[in-house]
């Protein structure tokens, strides 16, 4: 009789083994086998992670295998328990290997079918048992994840009321639970004990800023160093955070009336502002996404914030400083053009009033939106319109990885009503939603591929840019990543625009996560191949790199208050000559308002333990060998990279490690 050998694995993952007796049914094209209990002579199933072998007997072949079936029933006088199998693999008396990849919970008694491992499209599905189990599962997805509207304005969003309201398979690792808890906690707990989180104080001097640090690092004390530095403030709009505003300038706005004589100062040698200006060498940065908004109230307090204008000059040394400042949009007396020559706290309050802007520009729209809250949108669209036979859910899923609890966090404890950024940043409360719907409404799909977005900026020859460096080779390895996976499943434009899945899957997007704005330049759906593969590079570029990019640096820049602060207590200077440095401190948050974001950005800056590295495949969901070489190859590419950027570095004062593949998450994972 005909004896198939089938191998069970369980996930390495905490609470994943369990203690209930598992059943199997091999579904072929010929016939099926009967319920068996996967038992053995070393014991019931359920000991340890890891593999575990059995064998089912069948009284004749059962053809192709299609599916299998699986259920757990509990032992007598013990609980129903949750199990994480990773895949089941089987070997058919012919010595054939099908493999079937899991990865989710089973944590009922009911009988769960998996597919067969082989990448399909709906087109591809000739089997009547294999198109049955395509659309009970994505029947079962659909009613699974559904589409929400936090606000009007805002990207769709996965409905959920609570972490426990998320299917068990998205939810956060018992380790990653633990770790993030465990983080916030101590965090405030830390400077509770101090006595700094809740005092309304203002600060008595720079010194005693220092006393409110979670922890060091080479580049927050760096800032600590050098945050009043020109070069310093200039550096950061490259390479800090927010990397994402600053564009060449070639005229200046009608609203910033700066003139040559102005800044004749600070051009070096002989040069004008109109010369610079055609050189190239003129640089924007430009805050309107910030005018005419209220600030908050904190403790009471009436808040300030501030839609500035700045120039940059390249130095003929290669350096970025600034050569202006003005505060507000609308020019006028009370509005003074602030520069260099000025005096010392003129032009440094000056400049802490535009890294207080950037703060709340980055925060929102350069980080929240670009990158979390899209990240959510490309996963809850593919979690319903994609099948786990699909080759792009294969390609795609690790990249969602922890995004919908993440999130789902962030709207109930920082930019819910009683939320940490809602209660402490000058944004919070009616200017962040405002804000958010600007910056919704003035997402581009070209500001999304990197390539585009730095030409478009004029960025491309600005030296010491390592954000564009690193990003745009990051780019380039996964775009070749992409363009071979894809183009091994599409081997014709006529098959994309078959793929109804595929078509579903991007109209989604444009719809939930766009707004169905076709001034976006999202597509509604796809034509080609190298339409597709442009779309998926961005998708996991968003995902891992470009949120490395502005997230895993906030408490580098933002550990040392100075240098970006959460908000600001007195409004800003109408006139020069009267700041000192006690203007500077009272300007500040106070004490409280300073370790809630300090705490805040800590903690969003903290890695768990089981975080996945860009390019690392934990879950085996290809089989096909050709994607798995392409996998191997995409692994190794990055490598290479990073010990090129490790290199670079090592010859660096301030190192840029945001983009390093060893360092980036594979997704939106903090």
């Amino acid at each position: 009789m005909p004896k198939y050998k089938v191998t069970v694995y369980t996930h390495n993952i905490a609470t994943g083994t369990t203690m209930n007796n598992i059943f199997i049914k091999l579904v072929g094209e010929k016939g099926e086998s009967k319920r068996t209990w996967l038992t053995s002579l070393k014991g019931l199933f359920y000991q340890d992670t890891g593999s575990r072998e059995f064998d089912v007997v069948c009284p004749f072949s059962l053809g192709k295998l299609v599916l299998i079936e699986l259920d757990k029933q509990p032992l007598p006088l013990f609980p129903l328990d949750a199990w994480f199998p990773s895949k089941v693999v089987v070997t058919t008396p012919e010595r054939g290997t099908c493999q079937f990849p899991i990865y989710c919970w089973i944590l009922d008694k009911e009988v769960h079918l998996f597919r067969e491992g082989t990448a399909k499209r709906l087109c591809d599905e000739t089997n009547h048992l294999a198109r049955y189990s395509r659309e009970l599962e994505m029947k079962t997805r659909t009613e699974l994840y559904c589409w929400d509207t936090y606000k009007e304005g805002f990207p769709g969003s996965m409905k959920a009321d609570n972490p426990l309201d998320l299917p068990s398979e998205i939810q956060f690792s018992f380790t990653k639970a633990t770790q993030f808890l465990f983080t916030a906690a101590t965090g405030i707990t830390e400077l509770k004990l101090m006595g700094y989180s809740d005092s309304k104080k203002s600060w008595k001097n720079i010194d005693e800023i220092s006393n409110v640090c979670l922890n060091r690092t080479v580049i927050s004390d760096y800032a600590q160093e050098h945050w009043k530095e020109d070069e310093f403030f200039g550096y950061q709009y490259l390479n800090g955070c927010n990397p994402m505003l600053i564009r060449r300038c070639s005229e200046l706005p009608a609203n910033f009336p700066v003139t040559g004589d102005m800044v004749k100062p600070s051009l070096r040698g002989s040069s004008s502002l109109l010369k610079e200006l055609q050189s190239g060498n003129i640089f924007l940065l430009d805050y309107k996404n910030l005018d005419g908004l209220k600030a908050n109230v904190i403790n009471t307090k009436k808040q300030y914030m501030v839609a500035p204008l700045v120039l940059l000059y390249r130095t003929p040394d290669d350096k970025l400083v600034p050569i202006a400042i003005q505060l507000k949009q609308k020019p006028a007396k009370d509005n003074p053009i602030f520069l260099p020559t000025d005096s010392e706290y003129d032009w440094l309050l000056a400049k802490i009033f535009v890294r207080s802007a950037d703060f709340q520009e980055h925060q929102l729209n350069v980080h929240l939106l670009r990158t979390h809250l899209l990240a959510e949108v490309f996963a809850v669209a593919l979690l319903r319109n994609m099948p786990m036979v699909h080759p792009l859910y294969k390609l795609l899923i690790p990249h969602t990885r922890y995004s919908l609890q993440i999130n789902l966090l962030a709207r109930a404890f920082l930019i819910a009503d009683e939320g940490v950024f809602t209660q402490f940043a000058a944004s919070g409360g009616e200017a962040m939603n405002e804000i958010l719907r600007r910056s919704v409404a003035s997402l581009t799909y070209s500001s999304l591929c990197m390539p585009e977005d730095i030409t478009a900026r004029g960025l491309e020859s600005v030296p010491n840019n390592y954000y564009r460096d690193d990003g745009l080779k990051l780019w380039d390895i996964i775009h070749r990543f992409v363009e071979g996976v894809i183009g091994f499943y599409y081997k014709s434009d006529s098959e994309v625009r078959e793929d109804q899945e595929l078509q579903n899957w991007i109209k989604d997007i444009f719809d939930h996560g766009f707004l169905a704005q076709e001034c976006t330049g999202i597509p509604q759906s796809f034509s080609t191949v190298p339409e597709v593969v442009k779309f998926v590079t961005v998708v996991i570029f968003t995902c891992s790199g470009q949120h490395s990019a502005v997230n895993s640096g906030q408490y580098d820049y933002g550990g040392w208050m100075p240098n970006t602060p959460i908000s600001l207590q007195q409004p800003p200077p109408t006139t020069k000559g009267q700041s000192t440095e006690s203007t500077m401190l009272k300007t500040f948050p106070d004490v409280g308002t300073t370790a809630q974001g300090m705490s805040t950005m800590w903690l969003l800056s903290k890695q768990s333990t089981d975080f996945v590295t860009l390019g690392q495949y934990p879950e085996e969901h290809f089989n096909e060998i050709p994607p798995c070489r392409m996998i191997q190859k995409f692994q190794t590419d990055l490598k290479v990279f990073s010990e090129t950027v490790k290199a670079r570095n090592s010859g660096l004062p301030v190192p840029y490690t945001y983009m390093d593949p060893a360092l980036v998450e594979n997704s939106v994972a903090i």
